[in-house]
């Protein structure tokens, strides 16, 4: 895959699935995926895998309900990318922090992946998707359920130069219009 000379970029944005509220005084931060949830992140990880989409390291937040459904997508995919709980990942702002987070990448790898939460998650892909399915990317601003999943292409060869607008959305998916095989 290249264009004009340059590497092309996949970075896999996966807002965490469902989480519980079963217990009300329990910290945000420890919440567990609900038995939706526990549903739709394997359904995000056959798409993906029937995609062939590969991403070669995972960055998750540390948070409960995102490190569940990292595992419940892994668990289905056919091979084991490299995995780092980013504390920076626990994060709620305007998707700032997040492409800070995925520059220091640098040319580790092409195709990344990141697990985090709302609304810097959303934030985040619509800043970078400048170009692809219209539709796409308008559903995507709209809304950015639980456990879906943006993916955006870059003409690049170092996360280092990303930048918002220069991306590709590629697809943009949510577990309720998956259907399963």
């Amino acid at each position: 895959m290249e264009g004009d000379g340059l590497t092309m970029l996949t970075l896999y944005l996966l807002r965490h699935a469902k989480s519980s509220w079963d217990q009300p005084s329990q910290s945000d931060f420890d919440r567990p995926l609900s038995p939706r949830g526990r549903e739709a992140a394997p359904r995000i990880g056959r798409h993906m895998r029937d995609s062939g989409f590969r991403p070669e390291l995972v960055l998750c937040s540390p948070a409960e309900r995102a490190r569940q459904t990292m595992d419940l997508v892994l668990d289905v995919l056919d091979y084991d990318p490299e995995v780092r709980l980013v504390d920076g990942l626990y994060n709620f702002g305007d998707g700032t922090g997040l492409l800070h987070l995925v520059q220091q990448v640098g040319t580790e790898c092409s195709d990344l992946m990141l697990i985090g939460h709302n609304p810097s998650l959303e934030t985040l892909a619509v800043k970078l998707a400048g170009t692809g399915n219209s539709e796409d990317i308008q559903r995507m601003a709209r809304k950015y359920p639980t456990a879906a999943l943006a993916t955006i292409e870059f003409d690049c060869d170092s996360w280092v130069d990303i930048r918002p607008g220069k991306g590709r959305l590629v697809e943009f998916v949510r577990p309720k219009t998956l259907h399963e095989t």
